[in-house]
């Protein structure tokens, strides 16, 4: 029994370094001659998947990626007619990569170990 819970561990341990969480991030705009600063939120980083050994061209592996649930907020700016609207996420998940909206292939780039 006492191998099964270091197996356990190990596997939980192992994910470790994936996380997809939000993340507050700043972005400056100019907007009637006058900069800007919008504080925003966005969902950032890995989350963790399998490739098989053998890929097999009719059956792709499902790939999850970080994603998040998103609001829209309202800056006006004074002395500015109209106002800006900019996407907020509120939460963060890993979910299926939808090859509708979104890049599924193999990120072959460097990652960064834990």
């Amino acid at each position: 029994q006492m191998q099964l819970v270091v197996f356990v561990v190990v596997l939980a341990l192992g994910k470790g370094c994936f996380s997809c969480n939000l993340k507050n991030v700043s972005i400056s705009m100019e907007r009637c001659g006058q900069k800007v600063c919008i504080h925003t939120t966005i969902c950032e980083g890995l989350c963790y998947s399998q490739d098989p050994v053998f890929e097999s061209p009719e059956e792709a592996p499902e790939h999850k990626i970080c994603k998040g649930d998103w609001s829209y907020e309202v800056k006006n700016i004074e002395g500015c007619p109209g106002s800006i609207t900019y996407p907020v996420a509120t939460k963060c998940n890993c979910s299926t990569c939808n090859t509708e909206d979104t890049y599924c292939g193999r990120f072959y780039g460097h990652i960064p170990s834990c």
